[in-house]
């Protein structure tokens, strides 16, 4: 129901009267600031799989980013990630696209899976994020939502308030916040949504392959490119540790570059590098585990 509504508040995007430059221009760096930084690094790279490690307010502040791109709270999305790393390509894998594309894009979402229950596996896939309180707060409640809710507020006031001191008037103002909260969230997340499922779906379809692993991952550009390095997904099956998932020259990886700035800053440590750099292909045979 969430994603229809989604997808419906986002077409109303197609009206010229929600229109406006800063709106564009919001919602092409909110993929990059909510989906690169929330759901890539943080859910990604660093909860689930630990590739790295920040002070907690880093953390938790990059988690919060997660959370306003609307894909579940962290602990759930670690579970099922972890899930697909487990049994990838398999009967048990959550999403995947050998059902059929539209399974393993977002099909798998539209239905009720009793293996995919909150007790069932955060008991077994997520019991370390659920030790820290505020992942657990994020359960048990209200927080999850009001964060949501508070980032649609945020977006609105901030155009609102903008307008009224550029002198416009009430009207505009109101179209200005509007034009803000719709192009800067809903359209931004609805995108940032697609670009991350695409990693499930066609990165398990189509691609090149640098490593014999046991499932079908790919490698694929140009969802690399959109997901910022996210694409990479066969390197990422043989490694999955790795908080680098670009492992020649040419397979450009935005996320590590930022994971990079973050280590030379001092807001990261532990980064763990491609175990799989100089190694030939055959000496990873199988390498699957999450």
């Amino acid at each position: 129901m969430t994603v229809g509504l989604y997808h419906a508040i986002a077409l109303t995007a197609l009206l010229p009267w929600l229109f406006s430059w800063t709106g564009v221009g919001l919602m092409v760096a909110g993929i990059y600031v909510f989906g690169s930084l929330g759901i890539n690094l943080c859910y990604h790279r660093l909860l689930t799989h630990r590739g790295l490690s920040c002070p907690v307010w880093v953390e938790h502040s990059l988690a919060i980013l997660g959370v306003c791109c609307m894909q579940d709270t962290p602990a759930r999305w670690v579970a099922v990630h972890r899930r697909h790393h487990q049994y990838s390509d398999e009967r048990d894998d959550p999403h995947s696209p050998h059902v059929n594309l539209f399974w393993g894009h977002m099909g798998w979402m539209l239905v009720r899976n009793r293996d995919l229950g909150r007790q069932e596996i955060y008991a077994r896939f997520a019991k370390d994020i659920l030790r820290d309180p505020f992942y657990k707060r994020l359960e048990t409640s209200a927080l999850y939502p009001t964060i949501i809710v508070g980032s649609w507020f945020a977006f609105f006031a901030a155009g609102y308030l903008a307008a009224l001191l550029a002198g416009q008037g009430a009207s505009h103002a109101v179209q200005f916040g509007l034009s803000l909260l719709i192009w800067g969230v809903f359209v931004r997340t609805v995108l940032v949504w697609h670009i991350t499922w695409s990693v499930n779906s066609i990165a398990h379809r189509w691609g090149y392959r640098n490593y014999d692993t046991a499932d079908r991952s790919r490698n694929n550009g140009i969802v690399a490119l959109l997901a910022a390095g996210e694409g990479w997904h066969n390197n990422h099956h043989a490694d999955p540790r790795s908080a680098s998932h670009g492992h020649r020259w040419w397979e450009f990886d935005l996320t590590f570059l930022i994971v990079r700035g973050m280590e030379k800053a001092g807001l990261a440590t532990s980064v763990v590098r491609p175990r799989c750099w100089g190694i030939e292909p055959a000496s990873i045979v199988g390498s699957t585990g999450d």
